[in-house]
């Protein structure tokens, strides 16, 4: 995957955690999951973008970690929209499908990038 295909990824999946969010029940509880959702979730694309912009291979590794663990929080709040049953479930599986696999391609990533820099193959 190129990072253009990541990035137009990454803001689809915002996009849909945003769809998601605006359909939750107004109770505290689901308000406060739509907005961490919310945030976590448009959290993801703009840290790898950030992440494509880092000026050295360290950061991008640091900036591509930040991406990586707002992924994972989104994939953690979708699982409790599962649980509680907030949510229709096909949509919420569908988008725990699509966090897991973000969270494994910036995981991924982020793994091969630090090799690279330990290794001395890049600066």
């Amino acid at each position: 995957m190129t990072p253009e295909q990541l990035k137009a990824r990454t803001k689809r999946f915002a996009l849909e955690v945003i769809a998601l969010a605006g359909t939750l029940p107004r109770t505290l509880v689901a308000e406060i999951i739509a907005r961490q959702i919310v945030v976590s979730g448009t959290s993801t694309g703009a840290n790898y973008r950030a992440a494509c912009r880092a000026r050295s291979r360290a950061e991008f590794v640091a900036k591509l970690g930040v991406a990586e663990e707002e992924a994972d929080e989104t994939l953690y709040w979708l699982e409790l929209l599962l649980e509680t049953h907030l949510a229709e479930s096909r949509a919420v599986e569908r988008l725990i499908t699509e966090a897991g696999e973000i969270v494994a391609i910036l995981s991924a990533g982020r793994k091969t990038a630090r090799t690279a820099v330990r290794e001395g193959k890049v600066g």
